[in-house]
């Protein structure tokens, strides 16, 4: 099985989840979401402790407007 494939059959067992469980799949997501932004944050933290950690989130980020991250200045 190809990669599309895999992410169409994806799409369908989710799509048949939330139809099946119409007043539950909302906490599932959020469940979901929440952890990926959790995750996020502790890879973020586990960066800036390493040498030259801020120089790294900037580069990963390609951020550009340092002045709207105070936390990176």
């Amino acid at each position: 099985m190809n990669s599309r494939q895999s992410h169409i059959n994806q799409i369908e067992r989710w799509a048949n989840f939330v139809r099946n469980n119409p007043t539950t799949w909302k906490k599932a997501h959020t469940q979901f979401i929440n952890a990926l932004f959790q995750k996020n944050e502790e890879v973020i933290q586990r960066i800036l402790k390493t040498p030259h950690g801020k120089e790294k989130i900037i580069e990963l980020y390609n951020i550009k407007n340092i002045e709207g991250y105070s936390w990176l200045k």
